[in-house]
C-alpha cells in the first residue's frame, strides 16, 4: 500500500480550493484536480474515498481553521467593545491572509455541503462562545437588547462589506480601495455606537 505524502496532500488541498473558487463548484472533478496537481487520479484515492469525501474534508478543514482563528484571544466574558474588536481583528486577519479559502468557504455555504460546515465541532464551540458573549453583553447593559439576527447583521455586516471592497480592490463607484486599520477602526466605532445603549 502506498503511503501518504503530506506535501502532496497540501498541494491537493490548495489546488482543490483554487479550482472550486476559479472554475466553480459544478465543474469541479477528480480528473481535473489530478491534472492540476500533475498526479494520477489513482493517487487522489489514497487520500480520499471519492469526490464527496474530498469536498467534505476541505469544508471541514477551512471551517476548523476559521473558527480557531476567530476565537483566538477571545473570551465570552470580555467587555463588549473589547470582545467585538477582537472579533473584528481576528475575522479580518483570517480573510486577508486566506482569501481563496474564504471564497471557497462562501461557495460551500451555499452548496449541498453546507450541512458539513454545521457538523464541525469547532462550530458548536463557536456558537456557544458567541451566544454567551451576546447574552453577557445584554445582561451587563453594554448592548441594546435586540434579537441575535439583528445583532449579527449590524455587528459584522460593515466588516464584511469592507473586506469585500478590499478583495475587489475597489469600493462604491469603482474607487480604489485598500482596507486600513484606520478605516476599520472608524467603521468599528460607528458600529459600536449603534449597538450600545
Amino acid at each position: 500500500m502506498r503511503t501518504r505524502d503530506t506535501d502532496k496532500e497540501k498541494l491537493v488541498y490548495t489546488k482543490a480550493v483554487e479550482q472550486i473558487v476559479n472554475k466553480g463548484f459544478n465543474t469541479f472533478s477528480m480528473n481535473k484536480l489530478a491534472k492540476a496537481c500533475n498526479i494520477s487520479v489513482a493517487t487522489l484515492y489514497i487520500y480520499y474515498k471519492d469526490k464527496d469525501d474530498l469536498i467534505k474534508k476541505i469544508v471541514s478543514k477551512i471551517a476548523k481553521k476559521f473558527f480557531n482563528v476567530v476565537i483566538n484571544d477571545f473570551n465570552p466574558k470580555m467587555p463588549f467593545e473589547e470582545g467585538m474588536w477582537v472579533q473584528w481583528r481576528n475575522r479580518s486577519a483570517f480573510a486577508l491572509e486566506n482569501p481563496m479559502e474564504v471564497s471557497c468557504f462562501e461557495i460551500m455555504k451555499h452548496s449541498p455541503y453546507a450541512d458539513e460546515i454545521l457538523k464541525t465541532g469547532e462550530l458548536s464551540m463557536f456558537k456557544q462562545y458567541m451566544t454567551e458573549f451576546f447574552e453577557h453583553a445584554i445582561k451587563n447593559k453594554e448592548l441594546n437588547p435586540i434579537c441575535l439576527d439583528v445583532f449579527w447583521s449590524i455587528a459584522y455586516g460593515p466588516l464584511y462589506t469592507l473586506l469585500g471592497f478590499h478583495r475587489e480592490g475597489k469600493s462604491i463607484g469603482g474607487r480604489p480601495f485598500t482596507l486600513t486599520e484606520d478605516v476599520m477602526k472608524q467603521t468599528f466605532d460607528l458600529m459600536i455606537k449603534g449597538l450600545k445603549p
